[in-house]
């Protein structure tokens, strides 16, 4: 069985995505265009470091590049 994600609020979520489009200037396309690069540099830099880290000095844990469900 896979751990839970916590969580969060949803107005929390909610804020996020108004300042998201604010930055954006309401554009939504843009927005959402910032998110998927942001999370295509971040599976960049996670595969990165998983090439560069040992097993050993991350104690056996190994990255998942899928949020779990």
């Amino acid at each position: 069985m896979r751990p839970q994600l916590a969580q969060a609020p949803n107005i929390e979520i909610q804020r996020e995505v108004e300042a998201l489009l604010a930055w954006h200037d309401e554009d939504p396309r843009a927005a959402i265009s910032t998110v998927l690069l942001d999370c295509q540099h971040l599976r960049l830099q996670l595969a990165l470091t998983a090439a560069a880290s040992s097993v050993g000095f991350t104690r056996g844990w190994t990255p998942t590049y899928e949020r779990p469900k």
